[in-house]
């Protein structure tokens, strides 16, 4: 069922209206979906919408590898200096110019039953009336035992990095729904997200579990409907609609990244500075990166997914043969660090 036009703008925040105005959404075919079209000119460089998600997750390993993030809209919690300390290994590594870290630490608030962390009130409550009421542990928070981290943990020893989705994601979907006392909205959201044959839905399964995916998946589904079972959503806990669930997240879940450091390091460049300051602090920033790549490598960021309505229908065409979804990052606003979705 297809959501109204006021749905597919609905999430957008900021420039929401001058998105309204400027793109307008249409279906392109059974295989393509939804496409978005630009109804007038749009200048390069300019932004056209900043969107929150529908729901979003860190990634799993991610977290455990201790990439502090917000438990809603993934904002980096760490300041930059604890960042590039964690990054480099180097306990005594100092920052210049700490004044322009926008990490607030006196902002941030835990959940006061299972102590996830969150960037800010807001966020936090935000969350418990989205879906943290349901999936919430409690004082289980670290019992292997608990339903929610032995999915968690089977997730794990089936997908590791680097990560492309996460079953939290979906976990988040279900817990949505259960929470909403509107159930119909939300599985009308969710039910406009581009769907693939049974064939296609295969191949991205495949290609998140590997070759053993049949029974890992099956695996996951036991344990995701022990977890989560809801009777509204009782065809996403069959093989067949678990399947599709799992292809809709691998093949819509647009990757998020935040960093503090990548924060402080913009905030660097656009400061105003004598050539030779700026050549000093230049060449810090330099080896701080190749300090970064020598002890972490390429993994730097708090990364996850989330599910964008307007972001799902963008594509964007590579040479004259080839169209891929989900590839085209607007201005990089989904991807900045610190959105205040």
């Amino acid at each position: 069922m297809a959501a109204s036009m006021c749905d597919v703008f609905s999430f957008c925040v900021g420039v929401a209206g001058g998105a309204r105005g400027s793109v307008e959404v249409r279906f392109v075919s059974s295989a393509k979906g939804k496409g978005l079209f630009a109804t007038q000119l749009i200048r390069k460089g300019e932004t056209i919408f900043i969107e929150r998600p529908l729901v979003a997750s860190q990634f799993l390993w991610n977290a455990l590898y201790r990439y502090r993030a917000c438990d809603h809209c993934l904002r980096a919690l760490e300041k930059a200096e604890e960042n590039a300390q964690r990054l480099t290994g180097k306990p005594g590594q100092v920052l210049p110019h700490p004044e322009l870290c926008s990490v607030r630490k006196d902002l941030h608030q835990n959940c006061p039953h299972c102590q996830v962390m969150y960037c800010s009130a807001e966020c936090r409550l935000a969350a418990a009336e989205q879906y943290h009421r349901v999936l919430c542990p409690g004082p289980s928070q670290g019992d292997p035992r608990h339903p929610l981290n032995r999915l968690q943990e089977a997730w794990r020893s089936v997908h590791y990095p680097p990560e492309t989705a996460s079953i939290m994601l979906m976990a988040r979907m279900v817990a949505t729904v259960k929470q909403a006392k509107d159930k119909d909205h939300w599985v009308r959201l969710f039910s406009q997200f581009c769907s693939k044959t049974a064939n296609e839905e295969e191949e991205i399964v495949h290609k998140l579990l590997g070759d053993k995916f049949k029974g890992q998946l099956e695996l996951l589904r036991r344990l995701f409907t022990e977890a989560l079972y809801e009777e509204t959503l009782s065809q996403w806990f069959t093989p067949d609609g678990f399947r599709s669930l799992f292809a809709l997240v691998g093949t819509n879940g647009q990757g998020i990244g935040t960093s503090s450091l990548s924060q402080w390091v913009h905030a660097c460049d656009a400061l105003e500075l004598k050539p030779q300051d700026r050549e000093q602090l230049d060449t810090f920033i330099d080896q701080l990166y190749k300090d970064i790549e020598a002890a972490t490598g390429e993994f730097l960021n708090c990364e996850g997914s989330g599910l964008f309505v307007l972001q799902s229908c963008c594509w964007v065409v590579r040479g004259s043969k080839s169209a891929d979804r989900n590839k085209w990052s607007i201005a990089d606003a989904l991807r900045a660090p610190c959105l205040p979705w």
